[in-house]
């Protein structure tokens, strides 16, 4: 082994290629699943997508709509969904 240290790039710090429905939210630019999902929370606070009586759950915008497939998600649901939009660099 060598004395050289190496960094390890875990799976949530490689950065992904967003899909067109997602990079209309959150940029073009390759991003770690960590920078996505706080784009995606910036992106739902700005556009005051949380649904009052249940702060748990998105209501969907036409532009969040086409990646997450339906009107409401969770905030559970949503990191499975947006993960089918995201792809190798």
């Amino acid at each position: 082994m060598s004395s050289a240290t190496t960094t390890k790039t875990t799976a949530f710090m490689k950065a992904l290629k967003p899909s067109p429905a997602l990079a209309k939210v959150v940029g073009a630019e390759p991003l770690p699943r960590t920078e996505v999902t706080k784009r995606l929370w910036d992106y739902i606070k700005s556009h005051n997508l949380q649904n009052p009586a249940n702060k748990r759950n998105i209501l969907c915008d036409a532009t969040l709509k086409a990646v997450m497939g339906k009107d409401e998600v969770t905030m559970f649901e949503m990191t499975g969904l947006v993960g089918k939009h995201l792809g190798p660099t």
